[in-house]
């Protein structure tokens, strides 16, 4: 399975929209230039969070994005599933019963053993980043950091800010 970047990208925007002061977000633009991404490509991403509404968006010229709800209420599941939908990943296409020696329709009542694997792995998938929420990705973000990275970003962003009602 592989994940776009636009998932990584979104993650890292709505991870930094979480550091914000209520009341305050980022234009695509600052979101783009702080990840040094294409700013097209990640307002490709924030419409995708918008139309989900994970977050929320202003226009103007004092537009920008902030997140719509706590970062305790989102997880990486609706940030993958915001940007990749919400389908599985693995769609059986019942290829057993093709060919010459294929198995009669009738036969097929229950998954196959192939399709059941990849079904249990993509809901321990799925389940594994329903327990992530952005709120827990800042904590390790928090710990990972120099208090010197930290207070770089927290100036940047301070300068980047701007009042979203």
């Amino acid at each position: 399975m592989q994940i776009s970047r636009g998932v990584e990208w979104a993650a890292h925007a709505a991870s930094l929209l979480a550091t914000l002061p209520e009341g305050t977000g980022l234009r695509a633009e600052a979101l783009a230039l702080f990840h040094g991404v294409p700013q097209a490509y990640m307002a490709k991403q924030m419409q995708a969070l918008s139309k989900a509404g994970l977050v929320h968006t202003s226009r103007g010229r004092q537009g920008g994005y902030r997140l719509a709800k706590p970062a305790e209420e989102i997880t990486l599941w609706d940030i993958t599933a915001a940007i990749e939908g919400k389908g599985p990943a693995f769609t059986c296409t019942e290829i057993r019963q093709n060919g010459p020696c294929g198995t009669k329709p009738a036969d097929c009542r229950k998954m196959c053993g192939i399709a059941a694997a990849f079904h249990t792995a993509e809901s321990a998938f799925r389940t594994t980043l329903e327990a992530q929420t952005l709120a827990d990705l800042l904590e390790e973000v928090v710990a990972d950091s120099s208090a010197k990275q930290l207070r770089k970003t927290e100036v940047w962003l301070e300068a980047q800010a701007v009042a979203i009602g």
